[in-house]
């Protein structure tokens, strides 16, 4: 711990195209861009599914069989064949990228749809009885009252990805690996120590502000949080009380206090 720690405050190790921060940045790039594509792909089946019902047995048996894909060696089956076929950095950034979406996708769809599919059946229907169509419903209700364990899916899935990032370095790409893969073949154990410290912090950094991020995505009738904001329609939509024969929304927050 002694030679990482000494390798970690040399200044040299901090500056250049190999310095910590110059792959810093290209780790971020790498789990950013993989967690942006699986976002982008696992919510919106997670979610179509979770409001419909319909193929529910697709979201565990997909999960399922991504998670059980050898990570490394995936990595290289993609790795040679993009190198045959691709020319430029495309062919090696092209796998990783891929292999690390696969690797974000199965948190992502899981929580997406176990989030939406959870939500108060109580709650669709004083939605649509509101007048909403059924893609308002999903939008204004379903997604903020399941973005809690959304949420959750995502930071799982940036986790996965940020430790799992080191692999590109396999490929001869940078990133943080590069110091454990560089590290091992140079036999500098204190550089191997350095970037798996490296990684470590950044997870924890990450995770910490996502877990920020999502705080202020929940809604605050959810959170039990005040603000001076109006109420959304998720909030409205979650406490359903009866006078006089009608059926009146009102926040939670207001539904607690009168209880």
């Amino acid at each position: 711990m002694t030679g990482a720690w000494d390798w970690l405050t040399t200044g040299a190790n901090w500056s250049g195209a190999s310095g910590v921060w110059a792959r810093l940045l290209e780790h971020l790039w790498y789990t950013m861009l993989a967690l942006a594509v699986a976002i982008v792909i696992a919510m919106p089946i997670g979610a179509a599914i979770g409001h419909t019902g319909r193929a529910t047995g697709l979201v565990s048996g997909l999960a399922n069989a991504l998670r059980a894909l050898p990570t490394l060696g995936l990595l290289i089956l993609l790795a040679l064949w993009g190198l045959s076929t691709f020319k430029g950095d495309i062919a090696l950034l092209g796998p990783a990228i891929t292999v690390l979406v696969i690797l974000a996708i199965p948190p992502i769809l899981s929580n997406t749809y176990a989030g939406i599919a959870a939500v108060d059946p109580a709650a669709r229907d004083a939605a649509i009885g509101m007048g909403m169509t059924g893609r308002e419903v999903l939008a204004k209700v379903e997604l903020p009252v399941a973005m809690p364990l959304i949420m959750s899916g995502i930071r799982s899935a940036f986790l996965q990805v940020v430790a799992t990032a080191t692999i590109a370095a396999v490929v001869s790409l940078g990133g943080l690996g590069r110091y454990v893969i560089d590290g091992y073949n140079q036999q500098d154990y204190s550089k191997m120590v350095a970037g798996a410290l490296l990684v470590a912090v950044l997870a924890i950094v990450g995770d910490r502000i996502l877990a920020l991020i999502g705080y202020f995505m929940i809604s605050p009738g959810l959170t039990g949080r005040k603000v001076r904001a109006r109420a959304t329609t998720a909030d409205m939509v979650v406490a359903i009380r009866q006078e006089g024969g009608s059926t009146v929304l009102e926040p939670a927050n207001q539904a607690g206090a009168r209880s």
